[in-house]
């Protein structure tokens, strides 16, 4: 791990102790520079779970990736720092009201004095980590997280502009590896039943919001009501260049369905 490139890509000059204030700005750091995106899938690129592919992809490439990427990576940072981690698996909540198989999702814990919920790579979602042994609320800004334990998981909670609490993800606590999740990374690159294959999406938190491209719509959300902004784009080039301008992104080959 070439730890000075990856602090380079990721736009972090700061302290590089082994510390809960280290953590927190290599995440915010992180989230706002790397986006979460699926474009691979659209371009027929393979999606390895290596430490070394992930580092040329996100690194060299200057690329984002979705939650097995960005996370794995990340991972494998905070180690070379002298961070413990473990990879943890999730699964996403669902419309319907229940949740996504397990591996569904890749999350973060970091041991420190205390433990910490990491995460870089489930799109919006909480941007400084969460003490996961706490039940009381986290407010972040003008949201607001809730960590709860249901049978033997623990649940991600997120409260909405309806003062509604809403679950993201339930997960637990068992450490795995890369090849624990190749099987759910395969199907989320190639089944017609998975959201990522039905739609392109690239985003990345913003010093005051969200920036998205979902399809041809480019979304911005800002301030703290979250005004939000919608355009559609006209074309591919446009679409190539708000890809390049904002978020660094060059794609070597043909993103379908743009």
């Amino acid at each position: 791990m070439n730890i000075d490139a990856y602090l380079k890509r990721i736009n972090y000059n700061g302290p590089r102790d082994v510390s809960a204030e280290t953590l927190r700005a290599l995440q915010v750091a992180h989230l706002t520079s790397v986006p979460f995106e699926n474009l691979s899938i659209h371009a027929g690129e393979r999606i390895v779970l290596d430490e070394d592919a992930l580092f040329t992809k996100i690194v060299e490439e200057r690329r984002g990736g979705f939650c097995y990427e960005c996370n794995g990576l990340f991972a494998g940072l905070l180690r070379a720092m002298g961070f413990d981690v473990a990879m943890l698996a999730a699964g996403v909540a669902q419309r319907d009201g229940g949740f996504g198989p397990i591996f569904d999702h890749m999350t973060l814990m970091v041991r420190l004095d205390e433990r910490w919920l990491v995460d870089v790579g489930f799109g919006e979602s909480f941007v400084e980590p969460l003490l996961l042994d706490t039940r009381a609320d986290q407010v972040q800004g003008t949201r607001s997280f809730r960590l709860i334990d249901s049978e033997d998981h623990v649940v991600l909670l997120l409260r909405n502009e309806n003062e509604d609490w809403q679950p993201q993800y339930r997960f637990t606590l068992q450490p795995y590896t890369f090849p624990d999740y190749e099987e759910m990374c395969r199907f989320h690159q190639t089944s017609s039943e998975s959201h990522f294959t039905k739609n392109l999406v690239c985003s990345r938190a913003t010093a005051d919001g969200r920036i998205t491209l979902s399809g041809m719509r480019l979304i911005t959300t800002s301030g703290p009501q979250r005004l939000r902004e919608e355009q559609t784009l006209s074309s591919s080039e446009e679409y190539d260049r708000v890809l390049r301008e904002q978020f660094g992104v060059v794609m070597r080959t043909f993103v379908r369905s743009c």
